[in-house]
Formats: structure tokens, sequence, C-alpha cells
């Protein structure tokens, strides 16, 4: 998948903000102030990194040699997948689909409200 690609299925979840809080090569993509993807501008293959719930983190990462347990994350709730081809791109649709879900599943009501508005 490649960078625009990726980005524009980031963006298109609902709520969902593109920033800079750790310096101009770390995009930070967050749903009401609570990240759930990010990597680094500059790697080449891009390393992406994803939350996930932590049984099937582990088992991301027994299946597929590109997932690894989160770079600079909390090993247990995040993944890093390395973008070099080798998982389909509807396994990491479904991977950011999961992260961008588990954020929002802890927001409070109000901001699920929110989102469902569009706001």
């Amino acid at each position: 998948m490649d960078l625009k690609t990726l980005e524009k299925i980031l963006l298109s979840k609902s709520s969902s903000t593109k920033e800079f809080p750790f310096g101009d090569d770390v995009t930070v993509f967050k749903v009401k102030n609570k990240m759930f993807a990010l990597y680094k501008i500059n790697d080449n293959p891009l390393h992406l990194n994803l939350k996930c719930n932590p049984n099937d983190a582990i088992a991301y990462r027994d299946i597929y040699k590109c997932v690894t347990p989160g770079y600079h994350m909390n090993k247990k709730h995040w993944n890093t997948i390395i973008l070099d081809g080798t998982m389909e791109d509807e396994i990491l649709i479904e991977m950011i689909n999961d992260s961008y879900e588990l954020v929002v599943s802890k927001l409070t009501k109000r901001e699920k409200e929110e989102i469902k508005l569009g706001r």
C-alpha cells in the first residue's frame, strides 16, 4: 500500500485528524485527541504503528513476519507493521479499522455521539 492510499484510509475515519505532536517526521492520526495510528515519514519501507487487542497482536506477529511489537509503544497493545508488500491490503485495512474502533470504544459517551454526528 502506498502512502497516499494509507493516509486516505486513515483520514476517512470519522473525526480522524492528522497531527505532528512529536516533530515534523512523525505523522500521528487521532480520533478525539487519542492516537490510533502513527508512522515516521522517513522510514523506507514505512513502519506503521497501530493499536491492537492484546490477543490479536500476538496472533498477527505469529502469522506475519512484517508485524512486530509496537516500536516505542506499549508492546502489549501496539503493533508495528512494516509496509514491505508482504501483507495483503485487506488485512492491513482490517488492522486499521480495529485500531480505530479500539480507541473509539474507550471514548466517553459524549465523544462517541459527536463522532456519529461527524464532529
